[in-house]
């Protein structure tokens, strides 16, 4: 009888891992894209790019939303409902800052193919968007603790990548640039890159309590 009651309450679909697994895929093709923007010269094609990360951030939305919905229908969940909440705001954020940083480079006008600095901080974001994916796939089963453990180390390694890069391209935008107006955007892009991967370090905090808790 009690083991008949405890399989009724017992989550039969994964949906939290479902959801978190679509949500951080999703950010994958976002991160792709921001690679596409920064390497296309052609304003009006990366402005086509950006209309697609637009669309890619929504989906993101939706997700979360149904994550929040979830939560709040489901009595007994994976992990702490505390965790799930602050993981799909997380990965939320990620796709947020992402898009913004798209939105920024064609809104400003930006030719991001003559900044290195750009290019090397939207490779970096992907490499960092492919760990968080990498850790949110292993949070289903919890077998392969190592491995996210790995990527949580490899997400800050590549947090602290983008401080040095950040740091550089500032220094450099100070030393040549002479356009205050140019200055000023670029000066924008780079914070909104270099917190992205801050956001990606909260989603890697987020997974590191709950190998913690769980393993």
């Amino acid at each position: 009888m009690a083991s008949g009651i405890l399989k009724f309450f017992l989550p039969k679909d994964k949906i939290f891992y479902t959801l978190f697994e679509s949500a951080s895929a999703n950010l994958e093709s976002i991160a792709s894209k921001l690679v596409l923007v920064v390497n296309e010269s052609d304003h009006n094609k990366r402005a086509s790019i950006v209309k697609e990360m637009e669309d890619l951030e929504h989906q993101n939305d939706v997700l979360t939303h149904t994550i929040f919905v979830e939560l709040g229908k489901n009595f007994i969940t994976p992990f702490d409902r505390e965790d799930i909440h602050s993981l799909a705001s997380a990965l939320d954020d990620i796709a947020d800052y992402i898009y913004a940083v798209g939105k920024k480079i064609t809104g400003y006008k930006i030719d991001p193919t003559t900044d290195s600095g750009i290019q090397k901080m939207a490779d970096a974001i992907k490499e960092s968007v492919l760990s968080v994916n990498s850790a949110v796939i292993e949070l289903r089963n919890l077998k392969n603790i190592q491995k996210v453990v790995d990527c949580i180390i490899k997400i800050n390694g590549i947090e602290n990548q983008v401080d040095d890069i950040f740091e550089l391209s500032i220094e450099k935008l100070f030393e040549y640039e002479t356009d205050i107006k140019i200055l000023i955007k670029k000066r924008e892009i780079y914070q909104l890159m270099e917190e992205v991967t801050d956001k990606c370090e909260d989603a890697g905090n987020v997974m590191e309590s709950i190998v913690v808790k769980y393993a």
